[in-house]
């Protein structure tokens, strides 16, 4: 399925992605990050879901990105995947989660991913683009991480927030204004209802149900 909406990995990342599920199953069995009646739906539910900030932005080589609240290492550790060339810093409150992204990285040997256990506020570096899975209404996400976007551009949108949230966001969205750009993740993979129908079979149409609602909230600064 991931190499349905993304025909170009290499064999390289088409194993890392393959390795992820029996990773993810044996670390969800001593350290809960993903809940176990979800486990079985990693590729839709986590890795795709993260996936779609890439059909969004292809992030340019030696981008620096900042993933916060990332749990068990999502949208990071797909994204890091996806992008090898791109530095990833994936941050999380609680030392559990950032033990599983640790190991999870390393099996994967990944050379672009650095993992802490602390709060995005105490971040000292600066960023070319702040990621997360809806850790918090957008507003309140941005007083947390508004002084950590780099100045200097590199990539073909400018330096900003990617925010993966589901349902009516239009309150959290008001206070910015033209700033916001909202992307339907269905639009984004071409799954849209009327778009081709007669594909929406199976996964695809399991994928459309998921995604119905769910959005990547672009805030540029």
């Amino acid at each position: 399925m991931i190499r349905l909406f993304f025909p170009n990995l290499s064999p390289l990342q088409q194993q890392q992605y393959a390795m992820m599920l029996p990773l993810y199953k044996e670390w969800n069995a001593q350290i809960n990050v993903i809940s176990r009646k979800d486990i079985d739906n990693l590729y839709l539910h986590h890795v795709l879901h993260s996936l779609a900030i890439a059909k969004v932005l292809g992030f340019a080589p030696g981008s620096h990105v900042l993933d916060v609240g990332t749990g068990g290492g999502f949208p990071g550790i797909p994204l890091a995947v996806m992008f090898p060339q791109v530095q990833f810093d994936l941050v999380d409150s609680i030392g559990k989660k950032i033990k599983v992204v640790e190991a999870v990285a390393q099996a994967l040997e990944l050379k672009n991913v650095r993992a802490r256990q602390c709060r995005a506020e105490t971040m000292e570096r600066s960023y070319d683009f702040i990621v997360s899975r809806a850790v918090t209404r957008l507003p309140e996400f941005y007083g947390w991480v508004s002084g950590k976007i780099k100045k200097p551009q590199k990539n073909v949108l400018p330096n900003g927030i990617l925010y993966l949230k589901g349902g009516d966001v239009s309150e959290e969205t008001k206070p910015f204004g033209r700033r916001i750009t909202e992307y339907g993740i269905n639009t984004l993979y071409n799954l849209e209802p009327g778009i081709d129908a007669s594909a929406l079979s199976g996964e695809l149409a399991e994928a459309a149900a998921f995604f119905e609602t769910k959005k990547v909230i672009y805030l540029a600064f």
